[in-house]
C-alpha cells in the first residue's frame, strides 16, 4: 500500500513544508487539487458534498494545478505527486501533452496524471469548449496525450480533434499513468482502459460496489495488469486493519486527509499542526503496516 498527504485549499506557503515534511514521513506521495475558476452565479450543484452546495470553494486558494506540482516536484527527491484530478476537456490536449511530458522528463517520472471531466458548464463556457459531447472529448483527450507522451510522430483523427503526424521532445522515459477520477458508469469504464482510477469521498463500504463494477469493466477487456493502480479517500483515525481491509478490496493507494476540506471557513489550522498529524499518521499506521 501506498499512503499520500491529501492537503488541499490551505494557504499556498504551506505546500512546500508540508511536501518535504510528508517525504521525510514516509509518504508515497501528495495529491494535487485542480480549480480554474468559481462563478458568481450558478444552478448546478457539487457532486461530492452532501447537499450539494460548493460554497466551501469560493476564496480557497488554488494554484494552476501543473505549477504546483512542479513545485511539489522540485522541493522534493522522491516523494509522487498526482493530480486530483485535472480537468482535461476543457484543455488543449497537445499542449497539455507537452506539459506533462516536460513534468515527467525533469522529475524523473514521478508525476501521477489524475483526470477527470469538470461537473460545472461555466468551465466549459469560459474555456470557449462545448459542454455537449464532453465525455468523447474527454476519450480523445486522453488519447493524444498518451500517443504524444509514448514519444515517436503521433497522429489523431478524431470527431473533435485532427492533429497531423508530429511528436514531442523531451518525453518521459516510461509510460505516463493516466488515473481517472469520477464514480459514475462511464468514469469506471474510462477508469478500466486506463492506468487507474481515483475515488473521492465517502467509506470502503460505499467503494465496495463500485471496485466490482471496475473489476467487472477491466475483465471484459482483459486487463489484469499488476502496476494498475487504484486511490481510495480516507481520514487520520484509520488504522492498520482498515489499511488491509482497503488492500484486500484491491486499493493500492490511500490518500489521507486530517480535516475537513469540505468546511466552508478558511482553513487556519497551523503548519506545525498539520505536520504534527501526518508525522502521527506515519508513526502509527505507515511504519506499522
Amino acid at each position: 500500500m501506498r499512503f499520500h498527504f491529501g492537503e488541499s485549499m490551505t494557504p499556498i506557503e504551506n505546500y512546500i513544508p508540508l511536501a518535504k515534511a510528508a517525504e521525510a514521513a514516509g509518504y508515497a506521495g501528495m495529491t494535487v487539487p485542480d480549480s480554474l475558476i468559481y462563478p458568481q452565479s450558478s444552478s448546478t450543484k457539487y457532486s461530492y458534498t452532501d447537499d450539494g452546495g460548493r460554497e466551501f470553494l469560493e476564496n480557497k486558494p488554488f494554484l494552476e494545478s501543473f505549477i504546483h506540482v512542479t513545485a511539489m516536484l522540485g522541493a522534493t527527491e522522491k516523494l509522487e505527486v498526482t493530480t486530483n484530478v485535472v480537468k482535461l476537456p476543457v484543455r488543449p490536449p497537445l499542449y497539455v501533452a507537452k506539459i506533462v511530458a516536460s513534468i515527467e522528463a525533469l522529475y524523473d517520472n514521478r508525476f501521477n496524471f489524475g483526470v477527470g471531466l469538470s461537473v460545472w458548464p461555466e468551465d466549459y463556457q469560459v474555456m470557449g469548449v462545448p459542454w455537449e459531447g464532453r465525455g468523447k472529448r474527454f476519450d480523445e483527450c486522453i488519447d493524444i496525450v498518451r500517443g504524444l507522451t509514448n514519444g515517436g510522430y503521433f497522429e489523431y483523427h478524431g470527431e473533435f480533434f485532427d492533429l497531423p503526424p508530429v511528436k514531442i521532445n523531451p518525453v518521459p522515459s516510461k509510460p505516463v499513468p493516466i488515473l481517472i477520477g469520477g464514480h459514475s458508469d462511464a468514469a469506471l469504464k474510462r477508469a478500466a482502459r486506463n492506468n487507474g482510477w481515483m475515488y473521492a469521498g465517502g467509506g470502503l463500504d460505499a467503494m465496495l460496489p463500485m471496485l466490482d463494477k471496475l473489476a467487472a469493466y477491466r475483465a471484459e477487456l482483459g486487463r489484469d495488469h499488476p502496476s494498475y493502480r487504484i486511490f481510495a479517500s480516507a481520514f487520520g483515525d484509520m488504522d492498520v486493519d482498515m489499511v488491509r481491509r482497503h488492500e484486500d478490496a484491491g486499493v493500492t493507494d490511500i490518500v489521507v486527509a486530517f480535516r475537513n476540506l469540505y468546511a466552508v471557513e478558511e482553513d487556519s489550522q497551523p503548519l506545525k499542526d498539520k505536520i504534527a498529524d501526518l508525522s502521527r499518521f506515519a508513526d502509527n499506521v505507515i511504519a506499522r503496516y
